[in-house]
């Protein structure tokens, strides 16, 4: 029992192991059945039991062809058990047609309905992918002596768009990048994180100060967010020599800076509120700093991967883990946490939304 590729627009159907499990127990019922109306003799009938055919065909299908050729079978089924069942009045095994052929038509009818509405579904999805794709530009490989890599992983099939947000910008002050997670999901988050970008792809090749920068950013969002919404947020600026990495946190976990085999968090000099909040505490963004090395790599995340848990509800061990991935292409690095981060939730899958960028220096 195989699931078909459906009609154009429709992705493919995937039946759980579970559920075709029991399909296979309906079937072999059902099969029991008609076995069981062949021996019992002429003056008993479970041809009835044949309108389940058509439903168990449209429950592996989004094709209405299927059920219905299921219930057109069913039905020279149950005439083929009217000439064994010779004691039976013809008001019962006409029952049993009318029976079959309301369940072939209903089934039909469901698959059409259910296959209309998956793909309206997909449509919104692949749309919805689509303009976020091109919200989130994908970042070059290689930036001076930068290798970077990017990844974006939604917490189910149908949250594939979010609040986490990701962009990297060349300026004549360097690299500038901004990493964060707007509050919330959806349409509502992903309006929210294209303002933010959009005022950072301006500001950042205008804006000396990065700690001004976050400034403007916060009063961006505070101006165009009518119901509250804030980001946490990363900004960091790379220069184009050999100088120090500038590091403002607002609100956001702490980036990690892998070296020499060791794992360590860059926390700001003070604590700061995600941006759209910064009116409340009255205060500024602080501006960390660190001198990379060649070979160091720089890791921003969002709280979907360090917050991630596992079956006894433990947070994913993100610094314990890190140093014991491969570290030579970012990419690869990304590939292996990610693959890490589902063993460790296991079956249950993650229940937020994961973003993650690397930086690493090259020599």
């Amino acid at each position: 029992m195989t699931a078909d590729d459906g009609p154009a627009g429709v992705p493919p159907l995937h039946l759980p192991r579970r559920a075709r499990r029991l399909l296979y127990v309906a079937f072999v019922l059902l099969v029991g059945a008609i076995v069981a109306d062949l021996v019992t003799g002429p003056g008993t009938t479970l041809s009835p039991v044949l309108a389940v055919a058509p439903v168990l065909a449209g429950a592996t299908t989004r094709t209405a062809r299927v059920p219905l050729i299921a219930g057109a079978i069913a039905a020279i089924a149950v005439g083929l058990l009217e000439s064994t069942n010779t004691d039976l009045p013809a008001e019962v095994h006409v029952t049993a047609l009318i029976t079959v052929v309301a369940a072939t038509f209903a089934s039909a009818a469901n698959v059409v309905l259910v296959a209309a509405r998956e793909r309206e579904l997909f449509q919104v999805r692949t749309v919805a992918e689509a303009a976020q794709r091109a919200l989130l530009r994908p970042p070059p490989e290689r930036i001076g002596r930068l290798r970077v890599a990017v990844r974006y992983v939604a917490a189910a099939a149908e949250a594939r768009i979010g609040g986490d947000l990701y962009a990297v910008v060349e300026t004549r002050f360097g690299v500038r990048i901004l990493f964060g997670d707007v509050q919330g999901h959806g349409l509502p988050a992903v309006e929210t994180a294209a303002d933010v970008l959009g005022v950072f792809r301006e500001a950042a090749r205008t804006e000396p100060d990065l700690t001004r920068l976050a400034e403007r950013l916060d009063a961006a969002l505070t101006a165009r967010s009518e119901d509250g919404r804030f980001a946490t947020a990363l900004l960091l600026d790379v220069p184009p020599d050999q100088g120090a990495v500038t590091i403002v946190n607002c609100g956001h976990p702490h980036p990690l800076l892998r070296r020499a085999g060791g794992v360590s968090d860059l926390a700001p000099p003070f604590p700061a509120p995600p941006l759209g909040l910064l009116g409340l505490t009255g205060g500024g963004y602080p501006a960390g700093r660190f001198e990379p090395r060649p070979g160091d790599l720089l890791l921003l995340h969002t709280d979907g991967v360090s917050e991630a848990r596992d079956a006894g509800g433990r947070f994913y061990p993100l610094p314990e883990r890190l140093p014991r991935l491969p570290a030579g292409n970012p990419a690869d690095l990304l590939d292996a946490l990610l693959a890490d981060v589902d063993r460790w939730v296991g079956s249950a899958g993650p229940a937020d939304d994961a973003a993650l960028l690397v930086l690493r220096w090259e020599h």
